[in-house]
């Protein structure tokens, strides 16, 4: 996606969980504990996986992508399929994603990353956005919803 930046992986974080279960120091009742809730938001917007749980190794992880954000109202803290993400990148200004893995069968979960999303992280070219922000309105989306001001030679306004 174009617009994902700011992305932190949660990686190291899953590898060494798993290594403190695989060891015995956590049991499988404490990583497999996923709610009901996100059971049912990996079955009805989750997105499917090709790799298998680190915990049961018998059915394929799904990935939820949650979506937070204060533009966002009440759909804040929605299951969202990632194709709705790009629709939703180009309409608000800046949210944040977290996804989450999940085993349907065993109940394992775990976030994966998280990232930001939002038409604020689109780079324009600076010619084009010259031109875009002398045309946009005071108080337009174009120009972030702020009135522009420019400052006069002296510090003034």
């Amino acid at each position: 996606m174009r617009t994902q930046r700011q992305v932190v992986d949660y990686s190291l974080r899953r590898r060494a969980l798993l290594r403190d279960l695989y060891s015995g120091r956590v049991g499988t009742h404490e990583v497999c504990d996923a709610s009901p809730y996100l059971k049912s938001a990996a079955k009805f917007h989750g997105e499917p996986t090709e790799d298998r749980c680190p915990v049961c190794r018998h059915e394929n992880l799904t990935h939820v992508h949650y979506i937070y954000g204060d533009e966002l109202k009440q759909s804040a803290g929605q299951a969202r399929r990632k194709t709705e993400l790009s629709v939703l990148a180009m309409t608000f200004r800046e949210f944040q994603v977290y996804v989450v893995e999940v085993c349907r069968g065993c109940g394992w979960n775990h976030l994966v990353e998280q990232y930001l999303l939002g038409f604020d992280g689109i780079e324009v070219p600076t010619g084009v956005a010259d031109a875009v922000g002398a045309n946009a309105p005071v108080g337009s989306a174009r120009t972030g919803g702020r009135p522009r001001t420019r400052l006069r030679p002296g510090g003034g306004e």
